[in-house]
């Protein structure tokens, strides 16, 4: 084992002594606490007018405010009040009627006016409890007993994002770097736990929860890869049984919920490794460095008094009322936590089933409305869950860009339920429904599998097997039983494939 990876060619016995070793080696255990910086799903900035749009030329989303010229007044933009509440009771959260925001100071070059306007003492949201699934994973990432754990959610407040440093792919990279102020005054949520996480595994599930939560209720899209949500993780270790924090180290440059789980699991190693050699571990920033697989220091991490914090002298203290809260909670839609325990109620669903269905809005929509034209909910999930993601991973689409409807694919199932089709034949008009967005009675008319469930034609053509074939007649009825399925494929195949199964079956053991 290097860095806190399990080696791939390592006995299943050194394996699991490498888990546990990771997760309590030594009488040791982790103590992580989680910030999430998720972008709220406006089409302006925080304090301005100018796009949030990210992608186009460097600079050109930008105007005094956000560039921080002299004179140019933060204006509050409403839209980020309403998305940052639904984020806010998605989570748990209690929205504090007066909130305040705050300037924090610190100097880098993305950030032009020389401080965030961010919140400190009084956030817009705070103490909430938030009860997540999780589970501790194998070796290989697979997931074993699911259980329920609660998280103290301290605060969620709001800020602006600062601007970009770009350090490659452009001309004289080795000498300079660039400035890109498209990002400045984007709006943020930030989302902060007290450190009640023990394992790396118990904050991905974490992370994962409440990126489908903030997308499920429209507040963020929360797409990592494009930067709208980003996680730090604050990592300390102790002794089983100590009450104090040691120094916690802060984990940034965590651009996927997999990068993040390996960063923590190696920053659990390093730290247990230096207590146990009598070395410091010093309260800082580090990145993970995903090509070495390792953390490395970026900076000394600063404490809140570093920052100055003040209140900000141009804007007025927000107060939210009950009412706006009220009328934000009318309009959400079920979360994804009660839709899961619905779907297993009321269609009996197994959890891992109903889970898997939950995990996006869509194609819980989708299941349910497939289970509503089918009247046959398991049968609904198995297909959705089946060949239909099968489809879906395979063309890299997501469920809200299927050509097959769900109206559609409920036709198809239950044209297999009326036995018109088998199973095989409805894999492959899925197959064709999914890539042209045609009916399942069209696909069936054009490959010619309308299934032949009539008995006396099916008869005609087991009487035709079996005198063909009396030596095997033989055999079966001498107790050689393995021999019907050979009939079942004769007569398969001399009907083409389009006799009912079930008919044949039936026929047979009649006949023989």
């Amino acid at each position: 084992m290097a860095d806190g990876i399990v080696d791939a060619d390592a006995s299943d016995v050194d394996k699991e002594a490498v888990v546990i070793r990771i997760n309590m080696k030594q009488g040791w255990e982790a103590v992580i606490g989680m910030e999430i910086h998720a972008q709220l799903a406006t089409k302006t900035k925080i304090f301005c007018g100018c796009s949030v749009e990210t992608g186009g030329e460097p600079n050109s989303n930008t105007c005094p405010t956000c560039l921080g010229l002299p004179g140019a007044l933060p204006v509050l933009n409403r839209r980020v009040i309403e998305l940052g509440t639904r984020a806010a009771l998605a989570l748990g959260l209690e929205v504090q009627e007066t909130s305040i925001f705050a300037r924090k100071n610190y100097f880098y070059p993305d950030l032009p006016k020389g401080y965030q306007i961010s919140q400190y003492d009084k956030p817009f949201s705070a103490n909430g409890h938030l009860t997540i699934m999780t589970a501790e994973r194998d070796e290989h990432g697979r997931a074993e007993e699911w259980r329920p754990m609660t998280i103290h959610v301290q605060r969620m407040h709001l800020e602006e994002d600062a601007g970009k440093n770009v350090h490659e792919g452009l001309p004289e990279v080795d000498k300079y770097s660039y400035i890109d102020l498209n990002r400045a005054g984007t709006p943020l949520g930030e989302i902060v736990t007290s450190p009640d996480f023990r394992t790396s595994w118990q904050a991905y599930d974490y992370v994962n929860h409440v990126r489908r939560v903030l997308q499920w209720v429209g507040a963020s899209d929360a797409d990592m890869e494009k930067g709208n949500l980003r996680c730090e993780a604050n990592v300390s270790v102790r002794k089983v049984g100590e009450t104090g924090f040691r120094n916690k180290v802060e984990l940034k440059n965590l651009n996927s919920v997999r990068f993040m789980q390996r960063a923590i699991e190696f920053e659990i190693e390093r730290q247990i490794a230096a207590h146990e050699a009598g070395e410091a571990v010093n309260q800082e920033t580090r990145l993970w460095d995903e090509k070495n697989n390792c953390t490395r220091v970026m900076r000394s991490k600063e404490d809140a008094h570093d920052y100055r914090y003040f209140p900000e002298p141009d804007l007025q203290p927000l107060v939210v009322s009950s009412e706006f809260i009220e009328q934000v909670r009318r309009e959400m839609p079920e979360l994804p936590d009660a839709m899961r325990d619905r779907f297993m109620e009321v269609y009996g669903l197994s959890f891992a089933d109903a889970s898997q269905i939950v995990s996006d809005k869509h194609l819980a929509e989708y299941f349910e409305t497939t289970a509503r034209f089918t009247a046959n909910p398991r049968s609904s999930a198995n297909w959705i869950l089946g060949e239909l993601t099968r489809e879906l991973n395979n063309s890299g689409k997501p469920i809200s860009e299927s050509l097959l409807t769900a109206e559609d694919l409920a036709e198809l199932i239950k044209t297999v339920e009326a036995g018109k089709i088998n199973n095989n034949q409805a894999k492959e008009v899925l197959a064709e429904m999914f890539a042209t967005g045609n009916s399942a009675p069209e696909v069936i008319a054009n490959k010619g599998f309308e299934q032949v469930s009539d008995a006396d034609a099916i008869g005609k053509i087991v009487d035709e097997v079996i005198a063909a074939s009396q030596a095997n007649v033989e055999a079966y009825r001498a107790g050689n039983e393995k021999l019907f399925g050979f009939f079942v494929g004769q007569v398969m195949k001399a009907s083409q494939g389009k006799a009912n199964p079930k008919v044949v079956n039936e026929i047979l053991k009649a006949k023989l």
